[in-house]
């Protein structure tokens, strides 16, 4: 459920400048949680969702709600039920078994999202952001290494594309022109064999064609292995192996950079991919993420025909560093990709950097005290 911390960890974004902030990971059923604590979009959570967005408008910005659905990335010690997959799969991170999905429980699944969707228009939210990236569920649909079936949901990238189309259509045809509705979308996960450029190319294609979205958020990688390649820069093994039970801890030591992948950062790390898709969209904005940093990527981002910028870590650093970049152009952002705040989500998401959280308000008693967001809220 929302929580205060919660809704003052948004409001920070808000006044710091940003136009939207992002409510991630937002889960579209029970069964579809990737991680302790995270919302389940249904009446329950609605008075609280209010109150959010409330604060949020309150303070200048807009609000969106990321709507998402784990599947493979999901774990049975959570949500009680064995996970599902386009076929059978072994995660190769957890080694869990993953069923494959019916073609009765995909209709399910679409149905949820629009449930989702009606549910952040009854909330006050201005957009949805539908979570088609990182080898959750929807992207796992598109992944030639996932996805084996022999029905109409497999095969060409057609069919491939078929889920994420349908899940898209119908969540515009329940919020119609009440709020914008986005789509997060790989262009690449980083694994062999599984989704590449080419491909990625076809589905947006395919999306702009049915003119269900707004805009499209192009990003990488996946949460079933190698993490890092979403991420870039340092590899935080030793604060990982802390988090975990102490029987896989050795384990994560000695095999943890193997396992999440080492890749170096560098500024505007998705703009090469990215680019691609700026001559194939007609109907959808495109939303440029990864190493955005300062006003200077801001502007590189435009110039290259992009519609909107999304930041991450660079605002958990500073959730003011919209306001700083407006007011001191050639200021450079404190972040300094060391990545230990993605072992944070598993308490109080924060920069393990800001003395406010790692010592208490006390500290620094000006700034804000942003609490519990998800992995996504990082990218």
């Amino acid at each position: 459920m929302v929580t205060d911390d919660l809704i003052a960890f948004h409001r920070s974004f808000a006044e710091g400048g940003v136009g939207m902030t992002t409510v991630a990971y937002c889960c579209v059923s029970p069964e579809a949680a990737s991680a302790p604590g995270q919302i389940v979009m249904n009446v329950a959570a609605l008075l609280g969702l209010r109150k959010l967005t409330d604060a949020v408008h309150q303070a200048g910005a807009a609000i969106s709600a990321q709507l998402g659905h784990a599947g493979v990335v999901a774990q049975r010690a959570l949500t009680g039920v064995t996970a599902v997959a386009p076929s059978r799969f072994i995660n190769p991170t957890s080694f869990a078994y993953c069923r494959a999905i019916s073609t009765d429980e995909i209709r399910t699944v679409i149905k949820q999202f629009g449930s989702a969707a009606q549910v952040a228009v009854d909330a006050g939210f201005d957009a949805v952001e539908l979570h088609f990236g990182h080898l959750y569920l929807p992207s796992s649909f598109l992944s030639p290494l996932i996805n084996r079936r022999k029905d109409s949901y497999g095969g060409s990238i057609d069919n491939r594309s078929r889920l994420v189309r349908e899940i898209a259509e119908h969540v515009r045809a329940v919020v119609n022109d009440q709020i914008a509705v986005i789509a997060k979308l790989d262009m690449d996960d980083g694994l062999p064999g599984s989704i590449w450029i080419d491909e990625a190319l076809r589905t947006a294609q395919l999306l702009d064609g049915d003119a269900t979205l707004d805009a499209l958020e192009l990003t990488q990688g996946s949460s079933v292995y190698k993490p890092m390649y979403l991420f870039r820069g340092d590899v935080p093994v030793r604060e990982f192996a802390t988090v975990m039970p102490p029987a896989l801890r050795p384990a994560i030591r000695l095999f943890g950079k193997r396992t999440m992948g080492v890749y170096p950062y560098q500024n505007l790390y998705m703009l090469e991919a990215a680019r691609q898709f700026v001559p194939v969209m007609s109907n959808t904005k495109l939303i440029l993420l990864g190493g955005i940093t300062d006003r200077e990527h801001l502007e590189t981002g435009l110039r290259e025909g992009f519609d909107f910028l999304a930041m991450g870590r660079a605002l958990l650093r500073e959730p003011d560093r919209v306001n700083v970049m407006m007011a001191e152009p050639g200021s450079r952002s404190r972040c300094n990709h060391n990545n230990k705040c993605m072992v944070t989500v598993f308490g109080r998401t924060h920069c393990v950097l800001d003395p406010v959280q790692r010592y208490g308000a006390a500290a620094t008693p000006d700034r804000g005290t942003p609490d519990l967001s998800v992995a996504e809220q990082l990218t």
